[in-house]
């Protein structure tokens, strides 16, 4: 076990969240009852770099708070937009909640799938920069990978709070696991921009199909922090057709709608000091 102030913030990229309502996910399912959300973004630099922010997915029609962001925000970053009516989960001052995090005594662990997460790129460092271990797979489809890195970094994170960050590949187009029986190819994408092959219900079965994968493969990850605190999102959802429409990078409410699962359950202690800083360091692809 962690921390019982330690945040595991999870997002299944692109993962609709009708897919997560009707997939059949027993290790998420014990997290939370699923939530109808609202993403801050319709591609995942933009939607990150929100949440990053504090501007996690919501529900405006709800008076009720870190559901709804605008009725009471869970990371609160000081000087960082409105601040809601109620008291936030934890308020923090930093470049981005990660930053805020650590300048509090947590220790800063991420892996991303998606290219935005690349820390060789220049244009996607502000996702990565903050983190103090970091690693970027090469591809979409190595959760595998991704949590034997966690695994490692948590294991040598002693006593401190962690903030860890997952951001999971598998759901994105074009729908593939390790193991699938179809290709990972993208000429083999259902769900193609401006497609001509594109076919709904093959995007349901194979994005369902990636999901459920995913929840067997996060259960030791999820047991990990039963006793801290748990954000899970998509960063946006997919066009499946809808006003003929598809995949994601413009504003749609398929693109926007997005399940939320929280289990928040011990708040931060703001009164302690930063860590020793190290250097930052990425794991290799």
């Amino acid at each position: 076990m962690v921390h019982p102030t330690s945040f595991l913030f999870i997002t299944l990229d692109s993962c609709r969240y009708d897919t997560l309502v009707a997939a059949r996910t027993p290790n998420l399912d014990a997290v939370a009852p699923v939530e109808r959300a609202m993403a801050p973004g319709a591609f995942t630099y933009a939607s990150h770099s929100a949440m990053f922010m504090g501007f996690t997915p919501g529900d405006a029609s709800r008076r009720e708070p870190f559901v709804n962001p605008k009725w009471a925000k869970i990371f609160r970053m000081k000087g960082g937009g409105a601040g809601g009516n109620v008291e936030p989960f934890v308020q923090i001052e930093g470049r981005t909640i990660i930053d805020g995090l650590k300048n509090i005594g947590y220790l800063a662990i991420g892996s991303g799938s998606m290219t935005w997460f690349n820390p060789k790129r220049k244009t996607t460092r502000n996702l990565v920069e903050d983190f103090e271990r970091f690693f970027y797979p090469g591809d979409y489809f190595s959760l595998g990978r991704q949590l034997e890195f966690l695994d490692a970094e948590i294991s040598r994170g002693g006593d401190d709070p962690l903030f860890v960050f997952l951001n999971v590949g598998e759901t994105h187009v074009p729908y593939w696991h390790e193991g699938a029986a179809w290709s990972s190819a993208r000429e083999d994408n259902p769900c193609q921009t401006f497609g001509t092959t594109n076919d709904a219900d093959e995007c349901r079965r194979r994005q369902t199909a990636c999901l459920e994968f995913v929840d067997g493969r996060l259960a030791p990850l999820l047991e990990r922090f039963a006793g801290a605190n748990t954000l899970i999102y998509a960063d946006h959802g997919d066009a499946w057709g809808e006003d003929g429409l598809w995949s994601h990078g413009f504003h749609h409410p398929k693109v926007l709608e997005v399940p939320m699962l929280l289990r928040l359950q011990h708040r931060p202690d703001t009164s302690r000091k930063p860590r020793r800083k190290g250097l930052l360091g990425f794991g290799r692809s």
